[in-house]
């Protein structure tokens, strides 16, 4: 009885101190999340400022510094979050918490095309088991499509002529806002307030023809 008692007070220490090891190596990873997510978004944040007023010569050479420096960072960041998804799959915020979760999808968001197709699969299925948010993999998708030269589907896509921004060309966009509610995305009308556009569907519709013809060119 002795020697049985042993081997289960036994057990339970190796298990405790597994247990102990994973919350270190979790703990960790959360850390190491935490600073790819203020590296993705520190620069961009001002580079935004940036881009939404007047700059000086001054700001212009910092404009450009930053688009240097995002990408060099993006680079870097893109290898960890890689070998991440690559080993432990799409974890979710149960795991490594709200902002780590949405971190591995800003940096997958941010890479390029062909790494984007490579992670679709993986996110969908962890969209299925609840461990990737419905609306980010909406962004993901758009963002593809607008890669590939095709019509995006949520709206989540804005672009610049120069003078104004405008929302890429969507499919069907009298029915964008069914699609986006049903990823948990906001009105298109609310969305596009952000960067001073007004929704307009007819205007929408002719800046597409406008856009696709020139394609075609």
């Amino acid at each position: 009885m002795k020697k049985i008692s042993l081997v289960i007070f036994g057990f339970i220490l190796v298990n405790l101190s597994y247990g102990q090891t994973q919350n270190n190596f979790y703990t960790s990873l959360i850390a190491q999340l935490d600073t790819i997510h203020q590296e993705d978004q520190e620069c961009r944040l001002r580079l935004d400022e940036l881009l939404k007023k007047s700059r000086s010569e001054s700001e212009n050479v910092e404009l450009i510094t930053l688009i240097e420096l995002i990408d060099e960072k993006d680079s870097l960041n893109l290898l960890k979050i890689e070998r991440i998804l690559d080993e432990y799959g799409w974890l979710g915020a149960d795991v490594i918490g709200e902002q780590g979760n949405s971190t591995i999808f800003l940096v997958i968001q941010h890479s390029d095309l062909e790494t984007q197709l490579k992670y679709l699969p993986m996110m969908r299925e962890a969209v299925k088991k609840g461990n990737a948010k419905g609306k980010d993999f909406a962004l993901l998708v758009d963002r593809i499509e607008m890669k590939q030269g095709n019509r995006q589907i949520y709206g989540s896509q804005i672009k610049t002529d120069g003078n104004e921004f405008y929302v890429y060309p969507i499919i069907d966009p009298e029915k964008v806002n069914e699609r986006r509610a049903e990823v948990g995305l906001e009105p298109i009308e609310d969305y596009v307030k952000n960067v001073g556009v007004t929704w307009d569907v007819e205007k929408h519709k002719d800046r597409t023809k406008k856009i696709e013809s020139q394609k075609e060119e």
